[in-house]
């Protein structure tokens, strides 16, 4: 109940458990290691930014969007695992951005996601590993897409 109470100290809450949007599982969890599939920064099935970086959404935007995700990924993360507070590190985050060919700050968009983890689990556990890619495209014409890898404890 640590992290949720954390959560709740940061004015966050979880939204509802993304659904899968083809044929894959949203989660796996393999040993100590629990695998998220990429999501966006949907929030309760709405999308509130579409688009591309540098052309109609702005890096603040996509920041925010970056956020969303891993608030995404959390609510996952809590419906396969039940507890919060089973995460041990978040290892790595792969986080793509729907950008214009000339678009090269996402890792500005991408600190959106890190600085997130990094409030809610602390540097120990929310410090991660991770690659910030533009892709032409996203599905549906999201700003931001991200996976992450995460180990968990006893």
């Amino acid at each position: 109940m640590i992290i949720e109470k954390r959560l709740n100290a940061l004015g966050l809450s979880l939204p509802e458990v993304p659904k899968s949007v083809g044929s894959y599982a949203t989660a796996v969890l393999s040993g100590d290691m629990l695998y998220l599939s990429g999501t966006g920064g949907v929030d309760n099935g709405e999308m509130p930014v579409y688009g591309k970086l540098g052309k109609e959404v702005t890096i603040e935007m996509g920041y925010s969007s970056a956020r969303g995700a891993v608030l995404n990924l959390l609510s996952t993360m809590k419906a396969v695992l039940g507890d919060l507070d089973r995460v041990e590190k978040i290892v790595k985050l792969l986080c793509f951005v729907n950008c214009t060919s000339d678009f090269n700050r996402q890792p500005e968009v991408a600190n959106g996601a890190s600085d997130l983890l990094i409030e809610i689990f602390g540097e120990e556990k929310g410090l991660h590993a991770r690659s910030a890619i533009g892709a032409c495209s996203l599905p549906f014409n999201i700003p931001v897409e991200i996976e992450m890898i995460v180990r968990l404890g006893v």
